[in-house]
């Protein structure tokens, strides 16, 4: 009887030692980066998909009359609807490689294969990996500014609402806060010609009540923090 409970006892703690080191083989760094490549690409994406469909028809509705006006800036938004789907391709490559890197250069494989097994192949492989991750760096860091624009747009939208709000409490013309306008030309949404191009007063104050000024602004918010979150991935990338 003591043999074959010494049997399952031997065999249990092989399991044990085994999934000790499968555990111990994981590289967290590398997961933590997919994971966060991942869910930025996602708040990017879907986000960013969205947040231009609105941008279009809010200016469509309350910044331009003619269609002619705002036909680039519709073509911009359709072309780069189609870029944000390679993008979500791409990435989705790009964190499989990611874990992947951190598995072939985590220390417990190092621990188990030796510190010269790799070979010069797999070398430039990972010195290839790390030098497009800087080049991807540095790209995303110009999308990431860039998507604080539509942001800070729409925040002094609001923020020109909130100040004619409280101008119409204290002064008893309301014409009087005409001259309080947000112009879509000067932000290159629209070309200079373009009429009315601007929104002034109450006018405007009425465009920040609808749901589609904060539903826009909610998501270009969205857009933003995932840019953020895909450049911390990738920032996390190079430090696995």
């Amino acid at each position: 009887m003591f043999p074959v409970r010494q049997h399952w006892l031997c065999k249990a703690l092989g399991c044990y030692d085994c999934c000790i080191r499968c555990i111990g083989a994981v590289p967290y760094p590398s997961l933590v980066a997919t994971l966060l490549c991942y869910a930025g690409m996602a708040l990017f994406c879907g986000c960013g998909h969205e947040a231009l469909a609105q941008t279009e028809e809010l200016v469509e509705t309350y910044f331009a009359r003619d269609p002619k006006d705002f036909e680039v800036m519709a073509s911009f938004i359709k072309y780069f609807q189609f870029v944000i789907y390679g993008l979500a391709s791409f990435f989705f490559l790009y964190g499989i490689l990611l874990l992947a890197e951190g598995f072939y250069t985590t220390s417990a494989v190092k621990q188990t294969f030796g510190e010269f097994r790799s070979t010069q192949c797999g070398r430039c492989l990972s010195l290839t990996f790390i030098i497009v991750t800087y080049i991807l760096a540095f790209i995303w860091l110009a999308v990431f500014a860039f998507s604080a624009i539509p942001v800070f747009f729409l925040f002094n939208m609001e923020h020109t609402c909130h100040n004619i709000n409280i101008l119409a409490e204290t002064t008893p013309s309301i014409n009087q806060h005409s001259w309080i306008c947000m112009d879509a030309r000067q932000y290159g949404l629209l070309p200079w010609d373009a009429m009315p191009g601007k929104s002034c007063g109450m006018t405007l104050v009425a465009i920040c009540k609808t749901s589609e000024f904060h539903t826009t602004y909610d998501l270009y918010i969205a857009t933003f923090a995932g840019a953020g979150v895909t450049l911390l991935a990738l920032h996390e990338g190079l430090s696995a």
